[in-house]
Order: C-alpha cells, then sequence, then structure tokens
C-alpha cells in the first residue's frame, strides 16, 4: 500500500473514455453515471475534434479528468501546451517520460495540475523494447525513467502494474502511479501484453488503476465498474 492513503476508492477507478465523438462521451457519462468519479479522455477523442467540449461537460458534472495526450516535443513546446492545460479543470495530464530538460520545462509550466510521465506502454514488451534499441527488461526501464522523472520535479508515472514490485523498492512510496492495462478477468488477447488484476496492481502498490475497455465491453458496464470499486475498496482496507 502507498502512502496516497486518502483517495477514496471510487477516485482511485479512471475510466478510459476512448470514444471518437461528444455523442457517444455523453452516452457514456449518462450509463456510467455515479460509478464513476474520473475519466481519461486521450488521442481517439481528440481527433475526433469534441475533445474540450467533453472536458467542459465532464467538469461541469464534476468528474475528475485526466488528460493523456501524452505530450512528447522540445521543452518549449511541451512546456506552451501544459501551461494551455494547467487552464483548464484538469487533474492529470501525461508526458512522455523523455529528456530532462522537457520533464523540467513541464513541471515547472503544470500549475496545480499533475503530471505524469509514460514510462513503457504496456502493450509493449522486451521484444518492443529491443527493437528500439532499449535494453533491459521492461521493469528495468520503467525504474530508470520513473528515476528521471521524479527528478525532474514530475508528480508521478503512468505504469504495468507488473512494474510496480520494482518501482516501489528502487523509488518508495510517495511516487504517485496510475496504471493501465487493468484485465479484472484475467488476459483478454487484445494488444495489451502486460497485464494485472484489480487486487494485484493495489497490492503492489498502484494509487489508480485505468480501466476502458473492461468496462465498456462488459454486458452491464455499470455494474462492472461497481466491481472493480468494491474490489479496489477491499484491495486497500
Amino acid at each position: 500500500m502507498t502512502r496516497h492513503r486518502n483517495i477514496p476508492a471510487r477516485e482511485r477507478l479512471i475510466f478510459a473514455l476512448d470514444v471518437p465523438n461528444r455523442s457517444e462521451a455523453i452516452a457514456w457519462i449518462d450509463r456510467l453515471g455515479d460509478a464513476v468519479a474520473f475519466y481519461k479522455i486521450g488521442l481517439e477523442l481528440l481527433a475526433g475534434g469534441d475533445y474540450f467540449a467533453v472536458l467542459d461537460e465532464l467538469a461541469k458534472r464534476g468528474k475528475q479528468i485526466f488528460v493523456d495526450l501524452k505530450l512528447h516535443d522540445v521543452p518549449a513546446t511541451v512546456a506552451g501546451a501544459v501551461r494551455g492545460l494547467a487552464r483548464r479543470p484538469v487533474t492529470f495530464a501525461t508526458v512522455h517520460c523523455d529528456s530532462r530538460a522537457m520533464l523540467e520545462a513541464a513541471a515547472a509550466a503544470r500549475g496545480s495540475m499533475r503530471l505524469l510521465a509514460v514510462t513503457v506502454l504496456t502493450s509493449n514488451d522486451r521484444a518492443d523494447l529491443a527493437a528500439l534499441g532499449v535494453q533491459g527488461e521492461p521493469a528495468e526501464v520503467v525504474v530508470q525513467r520513473a528515476r528521471l522523472a521524479r527528478d525532474a520535479g514530475i508528480d508521478g508515472v503512468v505504469c504495468s502494474g507488473a512494474d510496480l514490485p520494482h518501482l516501489r523498492t528502487a523509488l518508495g512510496e510517495n511516487l504517485l502511479t496510475a496504471c493501465p492495462g487493468i484485465r479484472p478477468a484475467g488476459p483478454a488477447g487484445d494488444d495489451q501484453k502486460r497485464t494485472v488484476d484489480v487486487p494485484t496492481a493495489f497490492a503492489r502498490g498502484a494509487d489508480y488503476i485505468v480501466v476502458g475497455r473492461p468496462i465498456r465491453n462488459a454486458d452491464d458496464p455499470r455494474a462492472a465498474a461497481e466491481t472493480i470499486v468494491a474490489q479496489i475498496a477491499s484491495a486497500i482496507g
């Protein structure tokens, strides 16, 4: 268990609102109701053109917002983007874990918004990293990148729950962690390669989990979300 014990169980579940437009986003927000308090909005919605309309709607409904755009550019450009997002009601935003100069520029521009550095995508395994010229096991790379992010002033990281034991051992409990690739019923045969279930993620030190398809594809998505919240509550005690 991490030091971030004051986060309610319901707020630890972040639903991935991976839809192409406002109408589908609103339908999901209505369908899930108060079962979900925290939403991630990412690249698919941005490309659809309704990104900030949905962001404003989430804010109007009192939801927490995770802007997952994985910013990655020269330091001045990333700082400008972070500065713009910080003027909006955003809880978390993501930057890729790249150069220290870029991360420091982002940290200096974030205001009260918190930044999470994307370490190694949950769809990547050792072979994928090796193909990019990155040596080592994913968990080792996650620790290296998380240390860089922490030292640059970033609030936390996005990583697989499979990487958390190494991360917590190396860097302690204070770094915020958000874990995608959560598969409550086990591996689903999709594009996620390094997955864990809900109890495992929190036993290993997750602060938040990001869940999309296991809720969206459920027969009763709201009930699926409620079940995950109950699992989180049980796991964190």
